[in-house]
Parts: structure tokens; sequence; C-alpha cells
């Protein structure tokens, strides 16, 4: 059997909390294996504006450059998906889909979170063309446009809000508003179009959104689809190391050096929690990334 490779930190995820966390662990000398595929970033399919010092570039762009500068600092890739993470002495132990079997004194989860899905025609080819999972994020490339926000709770509703101070119209469709009496209040006394019991049946263009249509046969003529339906966290790779979670279980709980509660453990970017924006991620696996090429040092010195 091929002895297994091994190295200070091995960051799980390609996103700009991972690329970030492997730029500054390598530059502290730190032997670093970054994994995951590029595509599964929620990067790779945006347009970004508003980080600071960068102007209308795709996020496609910038993560062909993060990984050109982690190359640079002499960290290895490897694009594949970790089946299981583990314990193995002092060490952490972690298994990818080829069979590799690596091990690492640090590891840093940058995972990112899987956004629930509509599952409707047309969703996954607009993707970055008008379907968005983020008001936050995309809600200024809607100035004066029409648009529609898909869900039912909390998070819908104040995403529909939200996007009033943009576009010209919002039609928020949900087969249920599962909200507070509060919200649901000032839903009501809002300019957003509520299409109740309804479902999007799909998603319909050309190049970009035009139209959604739904399943009484309705069709809105909207340029942007915002699916607030909710984020499921990556988190089975997490919780069987014991890595502790918020209060709503929702998330990874780590204090401001991104520790987890397990020792040699670090998170970093969404699957820490909102808000999700680049600028907190990249901030996030800066932090991480010295931390674990830190702890590294301190072990390969025995004073850990």
């Amino acid at each position: 059997m091929a002895e297994k490779a091994n190295y200070d930190v091995v960051i799980l995820g390609t996103g700009p909390a991972g690329l970030q966390a492997a730029i500054h662990a390598a530059r502290k000398k730190a032997s670093v294996l970054v994994l995951g595929k590029e595509t599964k970033s929620s990067l790779f399919h945006a347009h970004v504006e508003n980080f600071c010092c960068l102007f209308n570039v795709s996020g496609e762009d910038m993560l062909d450059v993060g990984r050109q500068q982690v190359a640079n600092f002499g960290a290895q890739m490897l694009e594949e998906d970790v089946l299981k993470v583990g314990f193995e002495g002092s060490l952490f132990k972690v298994d990818t889909e080829s069979g590799q079997e690596l091990d690492c004194k640090t590891l840093i989860i940058a995972t990112g979170t899987a956004r629930n899905k509509l599952g409707v025609a047309g969703e996954k080819e607009y993707l970055g063309r008008g379907v968005s999972y983020c008001v936050e994020c995309d809600a200024n490339f809607y100035k004066g446009e029409e648009v529609a926000v898909v869900g039912g709770a909390s998070a819908a509703v104040s995403g529909a809000l939200t996007l009033l101070g943009y576009a010209r119209t919002v039609h928020l469709v949900c087969g249920e508003l599962e909200v507070t009496d509060a919200l649901k209040d000032q839903l009501q006394k809002s300019a957003v179009i509520v299409h109740e019991k309804a479902k999007v049946k799909e998603i319909v263009g050309q190049t970009s959104v035009e139209a959604i249509s739904l399943g009484d046969g309705t069709k809105l003529e909207v340029s942007g689809v915002f699916i607030e339906l909710g984020a499921k966290g990556i988190m089975e790779l997490a919780t069987h190391l014991g890595v502790r979670l918020d209060d709503e279980m929702k998330y990874i709980d780590t204090n401001k050096k991104m520790e987890t509660n397990i020792p040699g453990v670090f998170a970093a970017g969404d699957i820490c929690g909102p808000p999700w924006q680049m600028a907190k991620a990249v901030g996030e696996g800066c932090v991480a990334g010295i931390g674990a090429a830190t702890y590294a040092k301190k072990m390969a010195k025995g004073s850990s």
C-alpha cells in the first residue's frame, strides 16, 4: 500500500474562503492541500461588483486567479470531493472519492452551503443569468426590473421587501406563508404582489430569464428569479468529527479565530452562517488559514 500523503493543513472547499485560507496558510510555510471542485462554489456562477478594489468581474475569473495564487504560494489542489473525515491518533484522516487517504495536522472546513433548489426546468440553465439564491448579493443587478421571489418563509418575505428598494415590480410566489404576524402585516402593507398557493412550474427565457410559468398557467414576465427556500449546510463531515453547530443547528459554531470546539478544526465562509458575502468569506478564510498554520507548527514542535 502506498504511503499516505501528510499535510499540515487540509482545506475542504475551493470557494473564496478556502482559497484565501490556503494562501495565508501557505505563506506561513505550511504544507497545504485544497480539496474540492471549483464549479461547486456559489461564486463560480456569480458576477461581482461589490468587492473592494475590483469592479465588474465574473466569479469564475476570480476563482481562476485565486487558484493561480494558491499554486504560486506552494499549496496543492485536488479536484475531488471528500467522502469521510475522522481521527487517526493526533492527526485527522481524510478519504477522497478516488480512494486516496490523507493525513493532516489541521483541517479547515470551507465547503459553503447547499442552497435548497426548486427542481424545475430552467433553474440550473439560468443560474447567474437571472436565477439567484441570494437577494442580499444580487438585488443591485435588478434596478428598475420586474422580479420574483420564490418561498414562503421569513427569508423569502424579507427578500421580497428588500427588493422593493431596487426593482420596479416584485412578485412573491409561495405555497403558504410561514412567517410571524408582524412580518405578514409588513408584507400586506407593502407593494409586493403575493401569489399564495402558487407553484413555479418552469423558468423560461432565451439567453437569460424572461419569465416564470406557474402551475395554474399564469405567466409572470420577470428578468430575475430569487429562490429563497433556505440553505442546507453540508454538515455531515463536520458533525462526524463532533464539531458543534449553532443554536439553530444550521451552521458551524466558531470563535473569532474561526476555531471550532474541536482542537485543530477551523471553519470559514458561508458554512459559518450569513451574511452571504464574499468579503466575509475571504476575511474568515484569512483568519482560519493563519490559525491553522500556526496550530500545525505548534504540533510539529510538540508544544500543542
